[in-house]
């Protein structure tokens, strides 16, 4: 993949800044007016959708199953997202992987830059996404880095301090990669595709799984910037551990971003653009957002499941009909993410891109 070898400017540490305890937000960081978080409309009452998946892991009967698959199916059409508890990855991993990349970002900075990453791969501690030279940031750091295939999974680029943590990222990705597993077969069974449909569509063996360790800081005018821009995940679907103390991630739902209330214990999931193209738009991507606060931190981790760079992705053909003619054209998840690494995360400009003239 054709990919730009380092940044086009020195690389500020995010957290950095807000430790020196600065008043006033740098130019960078300042986002014009309309994509500022209190320039936009504010859901105070909705919320995405909260879903157990025990009768669907642990066996109960036919009608719980039936009411848990329509329930996630209305979901994934209708909000793009949904969170879900009783999914089978142990709170107290849970728990602790996020505790182990909490005291990761409070290192001195000396020990993470051993680890500071380049947009030739992205793998390792970073600051920005994107290598357009004066563009926007966003308010946070982050570490990123590959888990599958294995072939890609370098566990030296993992951090060796603290000490529990690479043996927490291993135990995390293998959990989270079963759920992944499992919520492939539930989306493939909705679409009315075969089981292992979405799976094979992804690589089977080969499919690629990596982690974004998010690290948000104190913000000192969060009225006039992000964490994360809005964006649509580019891959296929995203497991996200959110913080237990701090919300912070929106969701765009009918014209107005909804505020996610975490559910204890519990998991947010989201469509990616890859679904999208594949179920032909049955499910969405949808944008959603980071806000940050002036008061507290915020530390989350987003798992990618994604297709094997080199396939086609493309409609299944069982779900293009007459009514319903492919509306994406084929590309390789390779193709698609060069986009996101060179320009940044950006609305869903990608994915429509795709979209065929008929």
């Amino acid at each position: 993949m054709n990919c730009v070898q380092s940044w086009p400017e020195p690389i500020i540490r995010v957290q950095s800044l807000s430790d020196s305890g600065i008043h006033l937000l740098p130019d960078r960081y300042i986002k014009t007016p309309s994509d500022r978080p209190s320039a936009t409309s504010i859901s105070t009452h909705a919320d995405i959708p909260a879903i157990d998946l025990r009768p669907l892991l642990c066996g109960g009967d036919e009608a719980r199953r039936r009411e848990t698959l329509d329930r996630i199916s209305g979901a994934c059409s209708e909000w793009g997202f949904f969170q879900v508890v009783n999914h089978g990855v142990r709170p107290e991993l849970m728990r602790s992987v996020r505790k182990v990349w909490r005291e990761f970002f409070y290192l001195p900075l000396e020990a993470k830059q051993l680890y500071a990453n380049s947009p030739a791969t992205y793998e390792g501690y970073g600051s920005r996404l994107g290598v357009e030279k004066g563009a926007k940031l966003d308010w946070g750091d982050y570490f990123f880095l590959n888990y599958l295939p294995e072939i890609m999974r370098d566990e030296n680029n993992w951090p060796a301090t603290p000490q529990s943590c690479r043996e927490l990222v291993k135990e995390y990705g293998e959990e989270v990669v079963k759920l992944c597993g499992n919520l492939m077969k539930i989306l493939s069974v909705n679409l009315g595709l075969e089981e292992d449909y979405l799976e094979k569509a992804f690589g089977g063996e080969e499919v690629g799984a990596c982690l974004r360790v998010n690290y948000y800081p104190k913000c000192p005018q969060p009225d006039l910037t992000l964490g994360l821009s809005s964006h649509s995940d580019p891959g296929g679907m995203t497991i996200l551990l959110p913080d237990d103390d701090v919300s912070g991630l929106q969701v765009l739902k009918g014209g107005q971003w909804v505020t996610v209330k975490p559910v204890p214990d519990a998991f947010i999931v989201n469509i990616g653009d890859q679904i999208q193209v594949i179920s032909n738009a049955i499910y969405k991507s949808v944008m959603h957002r980071v806000i940050v606060n002036s008061v507290k931190e915020r530390v989350s981790l987003a798992y990618f499941y994604n297709p094997k760079g080199d396939l086609l992705i493309e409609p299944a053909k069982k779900l293009v009909t007459e009514d319903r003619p492919a509306l994406y054209s084929p590309m390789t998840f390779d193709e698609y993410r060069l986009f996101i690494r060179k320009g940044g995360i950006c609305d869903k400009s990608q994915v429509e891109s795709q979209i065929c003239s008929q």
